[in-house]
């Protein structure tokens, strides 16, 4: 055993199994079972923390009453709310940091990075003021201009050249709220979502990929989501496998890139939850030298977009992959998007026998985590 070996706390959501998860690398480590604070004890103003803990801040989805709370709907589904969930979630983790520093715990989370992680117009202001490739987007940063509807969606289009771009819900995840839109030079306007509208005109997330085929279609789903706030990205065309989209899930954990996985699909979104599908790591690997780029630049991409928040200690970076497999941009960098059950480390990664929260219960012991890697050395 370790001296000093950390006491861990996590806020999320009892049962759920990325605490699940979680609490299973606690216990392989040989360190005692992490003390769960629900999300509903935090939005209560009751959580307590002890001196000394290493807090980590999950989750808070896939809890009706926590999305109540913070949403304001009663239907999980519901698309409408974001805007008021991103208020509510940002001050409920300063809540918790505030908690945890009065009680001399550490926070492995920082609610300032977590405020701009959730914003996705913050987030890819901050990876473009440092360096990081992202696609072009006219809502990028706080200065960037409104969007009030499709109109507005419309004209920043026309204005930035792009004849197809992502429309995405500043505070979405998930995909949710998310059109991939594509515009002909005959005015045509068509869609792909996931986002059914039904007779009342309200908004659900659905597990089936969709087409809007007409414009009156697409504008009337973009005004219902557009007092959330929107953020529009170039639509940059992807490598494929097996004739099939693919883009990349890289976890970053502590500065370094540690886990990856490829998603692919036969729609613009290949989100798992969406039909996606895991596909070959070993073969984009050789694509991407055989086309004459190098694997090493491309996960450095991710370590350079996680190192813009350098008081989280984990990150999941959303890497596309340029048709022709030699260049690669940042989509999006998520708060929460390790929950890759049973996937071990990449090769070098020092994780190569560690799933994503064991890798992070690691970065937490700097002996093991040394010891670990010297002997993947050898």
């Amino acid at each position: 055993m370790y001296s000093r070996a950390p006491r861990f706390a996590v806020v999320g959501v009892p049962g759920n199994r990325r605490v699940t998860l979680f609490q299973d690398a606690v216990r392989a480590s040989g360190l005692p079972e992490a003390r769960v604070v629900p999300w509903r004890t935090v939005l209560r103003g009751e959580a307590v923390f002890l001196p000394g803990e290493s807090v980590r801040i999950d989750s808070p989805g896939e809890d009706a009453e926590v999305e109540r709370l913070l949403r304001g709907v009663d239907d999980p589904t519901r698309v409408e709310g974001s805007a008021r969930w991103y208020a509510a979630f940002t001050a409920a983790v300063r809540d918790v940091a505030r908690a945890a520093s009065a009680a001399g715990a550490v926070l492995l989370d920082d609610p300032d990075d977590i405020a701009v992680l959730f914003d996705k117009r913050l987030c890819h202001a901050v990876l473009r003021d440092a360096g990081v490739p992202v696609p072009e987007s006219p809502t990028s940063g706080p200065g960037a201009p409104a969007v009030r509807g499709w109109a507005d969606v419309r004209t920043l289009m026309r204005e930035h050249g792009m004849r197809r771009a992502f429309v995405k819900l500043a505070h979405g995840s998930s995909a949710s709220g998310v059109l991939a839109v594509e515009t002909a030079g005959d005015g045509r306007v068509r869609a792909t979502t996931s986002v059914e509208r039904d007779a009342a005109g309200r908004l659900f997330n659905s597990l089936r990929v969709r087409r809007c085929t007409t414009e009156a279609e697409v504008a009337a789903v973009v005004d219902a989501l557009a007092p959330d706030g929107l953020h529009i990205e170039r639509w940059l065309p992807k490598a494929s496998q097996h004739g099939r989209a693919a883009d990349l899930r890289v976890v970053v954990v502590a500065g370094r890139a540690t886990h990856a996985v490829v998603r692919t699909s036969r729609s613009p979104m290949t989100n798992l939850h969406l039909g996606g599908e895991r596909g070959d790591l070993d073969a984009v690997r050789a694509a991407v030298e055989a086309a004459g780029g190098s694997w090493a630049a491309a996960l450095a991409v991710c370590e350079r977009a996680a190192a813009c928040f350098p008081d989280t200690q984990c990150v999941g970076v959303d890497l596309l992959p340029s048709t022709g497999w030699r260049r690669f941009a940042v989509c999006e960098v998520n708060a929460f998007g390790d929950l890759l059950p049973r996937l071990t480390g990449l090769p070098g990664s020092g994780a190569e026998n560690l799933d994503t929260y064991a890798a992070q219960v690691a970065a937490v012991l700097p002996n093991r985590t040394r010891n670990h890697r010297a002997d993947a050395a050898h």
